[in-house]
C-alpha cells in the first residue's frame, strides 16, 4: 500500500464533464466529478463497467478521440497547471514524462514487431537527453525491477506470458519516473496469483518514486491491496468518496453497500451473492437527480427532484446521498 501520509493535493480534477458524440445522440460519459489526489497517495476509483472510469484517466492525458468526444468543462490541474488549457505540444513532452498510463490490455499496449527493450528506450528517449548507451542501460535496469532478466533484452513480445508482458508496460510506464501513474484495470487479462504479484509491484515501486496513481478498478479487493483512498463513481457521477478506511468501515451510499452486497459470501450465507438490482440508467439522457436512485430501495421522491449534493458522514467522508442516516441504521453490521 502507498504512504499513508496526507499530503497537499497534487492532481485535482474539478467539475469534469465528458461527453461523446454519436448521430444525433449524446453520451454523457462524465457529468461534473470532482478528484484530488496527494502526493504519493493512491487513489482506487471504482464502478461498474461504463461509469466512465476509463473516460477520465483520458481526458488526463488528453487522449480522448478527436472526433465524437469532447470535455465540456471541468478543470485538471496537476500541481497547479491546468492540462486542458496546454498546447498539444506540452501535452506530448508531459506524456510518459509526468504522467503514464497502465492500458487494460498488455497485449494491444506492446508493439508486437519491436523488441521489448527497444520499447522502453524509445520511451525514455523521448523524455531525455540519454545516449543511446545510456537509454539501453535505462531500461535493462527497468527490467530487471520489474522482475526481467537483462538477456531478455532483445527478444518480442510474444514470447512472454500475460503476466511478464504486463510487467513490461509497467517498466515502461515508470521508466521516466513520472509524477502520476494512470493503472487502468492492470489485472482484467491475468490470473488471480499473477494480479497479486503485479499489483504488489505497482504498490512497492509507486512507494519507491513517490508516485500518485489512479488505479481504476471494478474490483474492491484490488483496492483494498493498493489503495489509500476511495472514490465510488456511478454513471459519471461520484457517489461516494473518503481515505479506504472510512469507505470499507462506514460505506453509506447504498451503491457502495450494493457494491459490498455483490461480493460471495462463502461462509453463513444461504444466498452467497447478492447482486444490485436493475441496470445502469441510459447514458444518452439526461440524468434528473441522484442516478442510482431506479435502483435504490431507500429512494424517496426527492431523489428523483434534483441533483443530490455531497453530505458529510458521521466520520467525515463525503456521500452523495439525502438519506444517510436511514440508510445506516438499516444497514449498520
Amino acid at each position: 500500500m502507498y504512504n499513508a501520509i496526507k499530503d497537499d493535493d497534487f492532481l485535482s480534477i474539478k467539475n469534469l464533464t465528458v461527453e461523446y458524440y454519436s448521430g444525433k445522440s449524446v453520451v454523457h460519459a462524465v457529468n461534473g466529478i470532482s478528484l484530488k489526489i496527494g502526493k504519493g497517495r493512491a487513489l482506487g476509483l471504482v464502478g461498474e463497467t461504463g461509469a466512465g472510469k476509463t473516460t477520465i484517466a483520458k481526458s488526463i492525458l488528453r487522449i480522448l478521440p478527436d472526433v465524437g468526444a469532447r470535455i465540456k468543462e471541468g478543470e485538471i490541474l496537476l500541481d497547479g497547471d491546468d492540462l486542458l488549457k496546454k498546447k498539444e505540444a506540452d501535452m506530448r513532452k508531459i506524456r510518459g514524462n509526468d504522467i503514464s498510463m497502465i492500458f487494460q490490455d498488455p497485449m494491444t499496449a506492446l508493439n508486437p514487431v519491436e523488441r521489448i527493450g527497444d520499447q522502453i528506450c524509445e520511451a525514455v528517449r523521448l523524455h531525455s537527453d540519454m545516449t543511446k548507451e545510456e537509454c539501453e542501460e535505462r531500461a535493462k535496469e527497468m527490467l530487471k525491477m520489474v522482475g526481467i532478466t537483462e538477456d531478455r533484452y532483445s527478444e518480442f513480445p510474444h514470447q512472454f506470458s500475460g503476466g511478464m508482458k504486463q510487467r513490461i508496460v509497467i517498466a515502461i510506464a515508470l521508466a521516466c519516473n513520472p509524477k502520476v501513474l494512470l493503472a487502468d484495470e492492470p489485472t482484467t487479462a491475468l490470473d488471480v496469483t499473477i494480479q497479486a504479484q503485479v499489483l504488489e509491484l505497482i504498490a512497492d515501486l509507486g512507494e519507491k518514486y513517490n508516485t500518485s496513481m489512479l488505479l481504476i478498478t471494478h474490483d474492491l479487493g484490488v483496492v483494498a491491496q493498493t489503495c489509500d483512498d476511495v472514490a465510488i463513481i456511478y454513471s459519471g457521477k461520484i457517489m461516494e468518496y473518503g481515505t479506504k478506511e472510512q469507505i470499507f468501515h462506514h460505506p453509506s451510499h447504498p451503491y457502495t453497500l450494493g457494491l459490498f452486497g455483490a461480493i460471495p459470501d462463502l461462509v453463513g450465507d444461504d444466498e452467497w451473492l447478492h447482486p444490485i438490482d436493475g441496470l445502469p440508467p441510459d447514458p444518452t439522457k439526461e440524468i434528473i437527480g441522484c442516478p442510482f436512485a431506479p435502483r435504490c430501495k431507500y429512494a424517496t421522491e426527492e431523489c428523483f427532484k434534483a441533483d443530490i449534493d455531497n453530505h458529510k458522514t458521521e466520520d467525515g467522508h463525503d456521500c452523495a446521498c439525502i438519506n444517510i442516516d436511514i440508510v445506516r441504521k438499516k444497514e449498520v453490521r
